[in-house]
């Protein structure tokens, strides 16, 4: 993995962030677009790698070090796909599930950034940094330290709906200025208190006084960073994360994952005509286990792929109502709404090309 060089911009957000679709940062640029006109005297020619319509989901585990824009734009280039994008962004010091949607998969990123993610952390006690992590300065710092039994007491108080204010150095958008560049600047951001979800927070390990491991399952906009300083303020301490690693998101968990090494092993196989890329791919559907699937004709499917809404009456109206996916022998149609019989169209699928085939495997 030599070849792999880490993204040397800003830190982005903790845990969500936007979605970001065929991003590709400067340090890891895009061959450039093929020339088709004469070539200009002086000027080297420049040749454009063929790109496919790939379509799925690749569960990354992100090494240390890697943005995950870096890390779409990888992916991207592995598969020679024509369009990209991650579902939550990590650090670059954080590791783990990194759900990578490769073409109309894309269409399924929101169903799979509003769900339930999953970490392991250290918290440092000690010191609390400017951007909540290892990588910042130390603005504040502690000769204390707290016990099992007071971080256990103070855990129960961070589980629910809480008011938590992102940290400093975040993606968060003020006046259409990022957090961490009004920090860079030498300035405060303000950065008002949000609430966020946090199902299930643990004390897992406590291997010296200054470390402390934990696991905790949140929602949407739950910043880790954030909790570790809220938790060291509390505790009398102040404290950081020392590291963060993310092991489910959504649908996708630790058992999903495939390092960059194995997919790198497997595209060589697959040159080699020994192996194929879609065993590396979850299907687009995977995005979509929380949601009913409703099975159609392939006249309707035919009409809602025309964006034409679909009545059902009688023995066939569906059950259900709200959102659903559309279904048709088998195969993945559209993102619909369904009210008193009508069904209407909101994203029609076209996955002609490369489709994921991957399944969950215990121990992969």
């Amino acid at each position: 993995m030599s070849s792999i060089i880490a993204d040397p911009r800003p830190v982005d957000a903790a845990t969500d962030g936007p979605m970001v679709v065929d991003g590709v940062p400067p340090s890891a640029p895009e061959p450039s677009p093929p020339v088709d006109r004469p070539r200009r005297a002086g000027k080297a020619q420049q040749f454009k790698r063929e790109k496919y319509d790939v379509h799925g989901w690749v569960v990354l585990d992100k090494p240390i070090g890697m943005t995950s824009t870096y890390a779409v734009s990888v992916i991207k280039r592995l598969f020679a796909a024509k369009r990209a994008g991650h579902a939550g962004t990590l650090d670059p010091l954080a590791s783990g599930c990194l759900p990578i949607a490769l073409g109309d998969a894309t269409k399924t990123v929101p169903f799979v950034m509003d769900g339930r993610k999953t970490y392991h952390f250290t918290v440092r006690w000690g010191e609390e940094r400017d951007t909540d992590d290892a990588e910042g300065r130390v603005v504040e710092s502690s000769d204390a330290r707290p016990t099992p039994d007071a971080i256990t007491a103070l855990l129960p108080g961070f589980i629910g709906a809480i008011e938590q204010v992102p940290p400093r150095f975040s993606a968060i958008k003020i006046e259409g200025e990022r957090a961490y560049d009004i920090a860079r600047d030498g300035e405060e951001p303000e950065l008002k208190p949000r609430v966020v979800n946090i199902d299930h927070l643990a004390l897992v390990g406590m291997p010296d006084p200054d470390h402390t491991g934990f696991e905790a399952e949140c929602g949407k906009g739950t910043y880790v960073r954030a909790l570790a300083r809220d938790l060291g303020r509390a505790l009398g301490c102040g404290g950081h994360v020392a590291a963060l690693r993310r092991i489910a998101v959504g649908p996708f968990a630790e058992r999903d994952m495939i390092s960059l090494e194995e997919l790198e092993a497997l595209c060589h196989r697959a040159a080699a005509g020994e192996g194929n890329l879609a065993d590396a791919l979850f299907p687009v559907a995977a995005a979509l286990d929380d949601i009913p699937a409703l099975a159609v004709s392939r006249a309707d499917a035919a009409r809602l792929q025309r964006g034409q809404a679909v009545l059902m009456r009688g023995r066939d109206a569906p059950v259900v109502r709200g959102t659903v996916y559309i279904t048709a022998s088998g195969s993945l149609v559209a993102l619909a709404e369904v009210d008193r019989g009508e069904i209407v169209p909101k994203r029609v699928f076209n996955l002609a090309g490369l489709q994921g085939r991957a399944g969950r495997q215990e121990g992969r």
